[in-house]
């Protein structure tokens, strides 16, 4: 490992009348923020507010975009052709632009379609050509261990390979179902433990004991609530206490 990471948030969830997220307090204590464009979550005063907040404390600023699923919030799977899914990427990745014309640095896709990609390449491949097509500069924020991760590979392309601070691995490296008891972890010794091992070992612990690789650039955290946020604190300061530094994913991701 080379001892920097990323820490990465999704935040700009919120929508209409609907407040999600604690973005205010989240945004200091990461490196680079994903923002919700408008299909499972966010709108146009979301978006602006958020790259505006984003700005303010020097976030790398990236698209978040998902199926368009506003009641699932992005978490459930839709049978879409290749044409459609390249088409929701750019129209998403378009609606951040428009705020951020010269900030835009990667993109992440989220939930269900981010999960899809880490399995098919056939999902990878319209999300790829999307990113690529808008601007072949933007990172590629993708799942370590993953076909994606080995399909960029093979692409002259900048990725991040993101592992994930409080969800639960499979043996091959997978995220674990959120709807498995265990999948989302809650001690947060247990989370730091991990974080330290992710970032400066490049191992974590499946959900069944088992040591696998896992060689990452990122880091994701969720600031959905205050205890997260206090979290958030914990990891980049035990992470900074053992010898990791912390930078956002465009100073060394090239």
């Amino acid at each position: 490992m080379n001892g920097v990471i990323d820490l990465n948030a999704d935040i700009g969830e919120s929508y209409g009348l609907m407040r999600s997220g604690q973005d205010e307090l989240i945004s200091p204590h990461v490196t680079s923020v994903n923002i919700a464009t408008g299909f499972h979550s966010g709108d146009p005063d979301s978006i602006k507010n958020t790259v505006d907040l984003a700005l303010k404390n020097n976030n790398s600023i990236g698209a978040h975009p998902s199926y368009p699923d506003l009641q699932g919030f992005g978490r459930r799977y839709m049978e879409m052709s290749k044409f459609s899914i390249e088409n929701i990427m750019t129209y998403q990745i378009g609606a951040l632009y428009a705020f951020a014309p010269n900030e835009i640095s990667h993109i992440k896709p989220h939930g269900a379609l981010y999960n899809a990609a880490a399995k098919d390449i056939k999902i990878v491949e319209p999300i790829f050509n999307s990113i690529v097509n808008f601007n072949p500069e933007l990172i590629h924020v993708v799942l370590a261990n993953s076909v994606w991760e080995d399909f960029v590979k093979t692409k002259q392309v900048k990725f991040s390979r993101e592992g994930f601070a409080d969800r639960a691995y499979t043996d091959d490296g997978q995220l674990v179902n959120r709807n498995i008891p265990g999948a989302v972890l809650k001690n947060h010794d247990e989370i730091l433990e991990r974080v330290v091992d992710m970032a400066l070992k490049g191992i974590v612990k499946s959900i069944e004991g088992k040591e696998i690789n896992l060689e990452i650039d990122t880091i994701c955290l969720h600031g959905d609530n205050k205890e997260s946020v206090e979290l958030a604190k914990k990891i980049r300061r035990e992470l900074v206490t053992m010898g990791c530094e912390v930078k956002k994913m465009t100073d060394f991701i090239s």
